[in-house]
């Protein structure tokens, strides 16, 4: 972990005021509908964009919006994500959910969980007039998904940084998309962010988890591994779509 906290954050900055230029991800008139999970990545988009509103003269909207899942133990503290907002003058809304077993054996309990907190964001993003979601996705996020459409799916394809869907007038944008997980872990443990505790039974055995493994042996093989993956999505436009 870096031990200039000074250094640390305009490093931060840097890296997500490039991927918001580099991929066209916030312009003038936006209402953004951040959603925050609670975690160390969501926490700091929630502040980062709060900053961007400010050096912005305020010439876009952010709102945020909290899902509990039911039989899901992530025991989020909504009075210490509603102080954050606050904090951010971002207003925040909290809504449960709660979803069947699936009887297709292909639909994980983590796609399921994942699809319905999808749908809380899409549904509020329509009731407010939103016409952007930010997702608290990392670069790390994007590379293993890549590595895990090519391993599983035969396809060299990732989450985009600016994705526009085409059965609704929205638009997903994950403005951490140039930011490393190493880099929001220091910015967490410096902001003394309050850890998310969640005990999902299906965390440690996802292949996500696993293929993180894979990266790791990737980047000791090569050290740039990370630097030649990212240029070959973008080069190949995989990381706008729409």
């Amino acid at each position: 972990m870096s031990t200039d906290p000074r250094r640390l954050e305009r490093q931060l900055r840097r890296h997500f005021y490039a991927g918001i230029k580099r991929y066209g991800l916030i312009n003038e008139g936006d209402h953004i509908l951040l959603g925050l999970s609670g975690g160390k990545d969501s926490l700091a988009l929630l502040d980062l964009l709060a900053e961007a509103i400010k050096r912005s003269g305020r010439r876009f909207e952010v709102s945020a919006l909290h899902v509990r899942v039911s039989g899901v133990d992530y025991r989020s503290d909504t009075a210490y994500l509603n102080q954050r907002a606050d904090a951010s003058g971002i207003k925040l809304y909290v809504e449960d959910i709660a979803f069947e077993p699936d009887r297709n054996e292909r639909r994980s309990p983590c796609f399921l969980c994942a699809w319905h907190r999808r749908k809380a964001l899409f549904e509020l993003a329509q009731r407010l007039g939103c016409n952007k979601i930010a997702l608290g996705h990392h670069q790390d996020d994007i590379l293993r998904t890549a590595l895990m459409n090519l391993t599983h799916c035969g396809s060299f394809a990732t989450m985009p940084a600016r994705l526009t869907m085409r059965k609704f007038p929205v638009t997903i944008i994950r403005p951490l998309c140039m930011v490393s997980e190493a880099m929001l872990r220091d910015h967490a443990a410096f902001a003394g962010y309050k850890p998310l505790e969640k005990s999902c039974p299906h965390e440690n055995h996802s292949d996500r988890t696993r293929i993180e493994k894979v990266v790791e042996a990737f980047s000791q093989l090569n050290p740039d591994f990370r630097h030649s993956l990212w240029h070959a999505l973008d080069s190949e436009g995989k990381l706008t779509e729409g």
